[in-house]
This record gives C-alpha cells, sequence and structure tokens, in this order.
C-alpha cells in the first residue's frame, strides 16, 4: 500500500488540524496515512518491511523519539518532505537568521550573540549600550517564549539566564515599541504556506489573533507584512512556518522564524489561531503532497 501523504502525530490539539488536513486530502482526492501513538509500531514496522509506503512527509511527529523512524525512512528514500528536519534546525537558529536577515536588508532589533555558555563560560567584557538600558534575553534556539526574559536591565541577569539553556547562543536585544493603531498595538504574527501569506494581529500580553483584513492591509500599508514573509520564505526556504513582525519607525522582524506551529484553533482556544487560517494552511500542504504525485 503506497500513501500520497503521511501525517505522523500524537500532540491532542493537533485534532482540528489533522481535520483539516483529511478534510483537504477528499477534496484533493488524494490517500492519507495517520500514525498516531496506537498504530506507530505496526506502521513503522510496515514502513520498514515495505509493505506500506507514503510520497510526501507532513511531520507533527517532532519532538518525539518514536516517531524519528518516519523520518529517517523519508529522508533515506527520497520521500517529499514538508519543512525537512535539516532545514527547520538551521532556521530556528535565531542566532544564524539573525545574520541572514541582516544581509538580506531585513529590519531586526538592535542584537548582541552571545557563545553558549558551555563554548565561553566566563564572558569578556560587554558593551550593552547599542540595546538600551533594558532589553531582551533569549536563547538561539527557544520557542514558544521559552527561556526569554523581558525587560532585563543588567549583566547578571545574561549570565544566568545563559546557564540555562547552556548548549544554545544567546541573543541581547533591544525592546521594541510598537506604533498604536486603532488602539491596538501594531505587532503582528504572519503565517506562510506554500507561498501563502496570512497577516494577523497578535496582543504580546494576551496572544489573541485577529486577522488583518484586505481594508486595513491598504489603509495602513500593511501589505508590506506579506512581502516581508515572502522574503523570509525564500531565506529560509520552509514551505510552512511563522513569523513576528512589529511595526515601530518602520517594520521591525522580531522572532524570526517558528517552524514548529501551535495549530490550536481560536473556536477551541482564546489564543488559538483563527480557524480559518488554519483551514487554508491544511489545503496547502495538501496542495504540495497533491503536487508530488
Amino acid at each position: 500500500m503506497r500513501y500520497d501523504l503521511c501525517l505522523p502525530w500524537y500532540w491532542e490539539y493537533d485534532d482540528v488540524f489533522v481535520k483539516a488536513v483529511e478534510c483537504a486530502c477528499g477534496e484533493a482526492g488524494i490517500s492519507l496515512w495517520q500514525v498516531t501513538p496506537h498504530n506507530l509500531l505496526e506502521s513503522v514496522t510496515a514502513l520498514y518491511k515495505g509493505t506500506t509506503t507514503f510520497n510526501t512527509l507532513l511531520n507533527r511527529g517532532q519532538g518525539e523519539p518514536t516517531f524519528e523512524p518516519i523520518s529517517r525512512w523519508a529522508r533515506e528514500h527520497g520521500a517529499r518532505r514538508i519543512n525537512p528536519a535539516e532545514l527547520s534546525a538551521w532556521s530556528e537558529d535565531k542566532s544564524t537568521m539573525h545574520y541572514e536577515f541582516i544581509h538580506a536588508g531585513l529590519n531586526t532589533p538592535h542584537t548582541i550573540i552571545l557563545a553558549s555558555f558551555l563554548e565561553e563560560p566566563a564572558l569578556s567584557p560587554i558593551d550593552l549600550s547599542p540595546v538600551g538600558e533594558t532589553f531582551v534575553i533569549k536563547p538561539s534556539n527557544g520557542g514558544g517564549g521559552e527561556g526569554v526574559i523581558l525587560g532585563a536591565t543588567g549583566m547578571d541577569q545574561i549570565l544566568r539566564a545563559r546557564m540555562e539553556f547552556p548548549r544554545q547562543k544567546y541573543l541581547i536585544q533591544s525592546p521594541i515599541i510598537p506604533r498604536a493603531i486603532d488602539g491596538k498595538p501594531a505587532w503582528f504574527r504572519v503565517f506562510y504556506a506554500n507561498h501563502e501569506t496570512y497577516p494577523c494581529w497578535w496582543a504580546p500580553d494576551t496572544h489573541v489573533y485577529q486577522t488583518v483584513t484586505p481594508g486595513e492591509e491598504t489603509e495602513y500599508g500593511l501589505d508590506k507584512l506579506r512581502d516581508i514573509t515572502s522574503r523570509i520564505a525564500h531565506i529560509c526556504r520552509l514551505d510552512w512556518f511563522s513569523t513576528e513582525i512589529a511595526l515601530a519607525d518602520d517594520f521591525v522582524v522580531v522572532d524570526y522564524v517558528n517552524d514548529e506551529i501551535d495549530t490550536r484553533v481560536q473556536s477551541r482556544a482564546m489564543d488559538g489561531v483563527p480557524d480559518q487560517i488554519i483551514d487554508d494552511i491544511a489545503r496547502q500542504l495538501v496542495k504540495i503532497a497533491k503536487e508530488n504525485l
């Protein structure tokens, strides 16, 4: 049995996204193989015995070691991999993306990049004046705000923060104060999937999304969010991701590339992604599998 699309997943909150992928596969007329903890052993066995295979991998099993043989099989057998693991690892490194973005002419916060604690346990003196009196400390590979310290003021905080994730580089960044547009902070999270972009207002304090309307794009010049996100896609070469952009004096990319998207939907969780965007992303990813037949 050969499936068109393989979707490994285990996180219970992915259920709506998985249903959207399932519906999109039905609309596109392609077959879907879902691999979950309930059928993982049988699935991996069938895969490595060659009784069941697939053309395209959409992997939501990241972070769970027992799912890794599926990704390895896909790589070794030349299957189309949506967001290949090695590309994800490269693009998730904020220190790498910072230099890539600067080289590409994208605006980023003023940033000092520090070696990991293990690489350089005792730091040389650092001039913090370029990032201001208060600054942001973040690990180079953190996600979901993990390890991020806002409003930091001193060297001691930096030294202690580096020990939380001792293998990672650290970014020290100036804070970005966004403009207000219609009483809302001009802070955005933009989703990208297979050449399509989905800009959203995103409140940094509550993490609540609101879709940017076509009228707002025109009135406030927010169509530039799509251009910036497309440029980021050209740099990171991922099939789907999100990025965080603020509008201060100009547009600034604040959080560079997030490829393990939280697919909880707004109808289920206050801070979930608008349902229509998740549906559209699912269609775009299925389109990749359809084109790979």
